[in-house]
């Protein structure tokens, strides 16, 4: 009887995922049609540098560093101002789920407090899924944006270190130059 159970179990947590997975991936496609138009430049110069940096044979030289830092800063600052417009998006699609609710709560005159709200929440599910999808897309855009910046602060490192790497030849050498006169 126990595996009777289980199977059952099973069986309506296989269905549930399934349901979770169709739901999420209809979700994601919606994200990713928002976020698309914000961030297509930043991410594809983000897949520009993983692939110079793949290429094991040839590391990334200074003028290239410089330049990463460069376009990178400017990505960011644009990528950055349209997270805000998201975010703008996000709360007024909270404004509009909310109002929704409310309304619908608002208009069921009859039944219990729960019944009121079971009510309410079913007739703005519409509205509340929207701004699931805006808040995904918020917080996807901020995950990008501040990876990003960790990317240039990566590359900023990088080329302090060779520059550093590099004086400190050039002052080895001019020593041993220095000391050589002196003989």
């Amino acid at each position: 009887m126990i595996y009777d159970i289980d199977t059952k179990v099973s069986n309506v947590v296989a269905t549930i995922k399934n349901k979770v997975e169709t739901a999420s991936v209809n979700v994601d496609e919606i994200v990713d049609g928002i976020i698309k138009p914000y961030c297509k430049e930043l991410d594809e110069y983000v897949r520009f540098i993983a692939q110079c940096l793949r290429d094991g044979e040839r590391p990334p030289t200074n003028s290239e560093l410089e330049d990463f830092c460069l376009n990178l800063s400017t990505g960011i600052y644009f990528a950055g101002g349209m997270c805000e417009q998201l975010g703008i998006r996000d709360d007024i699609s909270k404004a509009i789920w909310k109002e929704m609710y409310n309304t619908a709560r608002d208009s069921n005159a009859t039944g219990t407090v729960a019944d009121k709200n079971t009510q309410a929440e079913l007739q703005s599910q519409h509205e509340q899924l929207v701004n699931v999808c805006y808040s995904r897309a918020y917080k996807t855009m901020k995950a990008k944006v501040d990876a990003a910046q960790e990317l240039l602060s990566s590359c900023k490192k990088v080329l302090s270190h060779r520059m550093q790497e590099e004086q400190l030849t050039h002052l080895a050498s001019g020593i041993s130059e220095s000391r050589r006169d002196e003989y």
